[in-house]
């Protein structure tokens, strides 16, 4: 995930906004094979971290930013973690999904159910956006038609690996 910020032991003491042990150890954590990972609650905030070693007492942390293809989500997030280790507002997180595409995307979950189940294109429209809203004539070009078709072939991309590109910012087409 690009919001998860790389934490490793610092050499250099931060006498700001560091990241010492006391605020590590109110973060939940879990050991895995590839290190250790927190989920760290700051002013109502959930910021994700990682550490390749177990935390050390009294070591100051600082997070490391790969120059990879999600440097700039994760320079994002440990900005965040810097305001809010600070006691400023964290500020919005670097990809949120708009209200409308948080709902079309449940629609498309919805309609790749339903389409699984077997259920006809009529039948899925019918239960999505009501049954008096579906010509009994001229079903074949009806706009609603259109739209849940599209909409069962966004959720069967969602659910061949699509879902992925929601945990990735865009990026702008040159």
């Amino acid at each position: 995930m690009p919001d998860i910020v790389p934490v490793v032991r610092s050499t250099a003491a931060f006498s700001a906004h560091g990241l010492g042990l006391a605020e590590l150890s109110t973060a939940e954590c879990r050991q895995a094979a590839d290190g250790w990972h927190l989920l760290l609650r700051l002013n109502g905030v959930e910021h994700r971290l990682w550490l390749r070693e177990p935390l050390v007492a009294g070591m100051p942390y600082a997070a490391e930013l790969p120059l990879d293809g999600d440097f700039e989500s994760r320079a994002h997030a440990a900005g965040r973690l810097w305001r809010a280790l600070g006691g400023y507002p964290a500020g919005p997180a670097f990809q949120e999904l708009s209200l409308q595409r948080r709902q079309r995307l449940a629609l498309a979950l919805r309609a790749l159910d339903a389409s699984s189940d077997g259920h006809t294109y009529r039948a899925i429209a019918e239960e999505l956006f009501g049954a008096r809203h579906i010509p009994e004539r001229a079903w074949k070009t009806h706009d609603l038609r259109n739209r849940t078709i599209r909409l069962v072939q966004t959720g069967l991309a969602l659910m061949r690996g699509g879902y992925r590109e929601l945990l990735r910012p865009s990026r702008r087409k040159k």
